[in-house]
């Protein structure tokens, strides 16, 4: 084989390595772009809905619910902050949700993931509830039995997904 075709050779397996990732590359974004817009502000929760983006807030569009509290158990701090049932209300319809309705509240960064059904959450005495960390982060908490310790929680909360039946 004589040096020119060694050459070709090389130039095309390059292109051919360059369009792979190009492609890959255009793929995830195609696919990232599906999931939530790109123009959500900074720090917004995305509210999914079967699977479709549905809306997004910010901490800061809490300010117009009535806030709640209750003192955990654990440590007996008072966790101040808004029921992820206002919260959710505030963007979805109610009629959406049944009672067997699959609420999941996420945080990629923690790699830590939490599902309720929608009965527990509608359920006031539960404290199903957001409260800012000391990060300025939204964390979800509660009085539920098994998700009534700190550990469990879900800290830097980024992503909610509600699967109805």
């Amino acid at each position: 084989m004589n040096q020119n075709k060694r050459i070709w050779i090389a130039v095309v397996v390059l292109l051919v390595i360059v369009g792979g990732v190009l492609g890959v590359d255009y793929i995830q974004r195609q696919h990232a772009a599906s999931e939530a817009p790109t123009d959500m502000p900074p720090g917004s929760i995305p509210i999914f809905v079967d699977g479709r983006f549905a809306a997004s807030f910010v901490p800061d569009d809490l300010g117009q619910l009535e806030t709640a509290s209750f003192v955990d158990a654990e440590e007996g701090k008072t966790q101040d902050g808004w029921l992820l049932r206002d919260v959710l209300l505030l963007y979805v319809k109610e009629s959406k949700l049944k009672d067997t309705a699959q609420v999941t509240v996420s945080s990629s960064s923690r790699a830590k993931s939490h599902t309720l059904t929608w009965a527990e959450v509608n359920d006031q005495a539960n404290m199903v509830m957001f409260d800012l960390s000391g990060r300025g982060t939204l964390k979800l908490v509660s009085k539920i039995p098994g998700f009534d310790i700190r550990d469990t929680w879900i800290q830097d909360v980024d992503k909610i997904e509600i699967t109805t039946p």
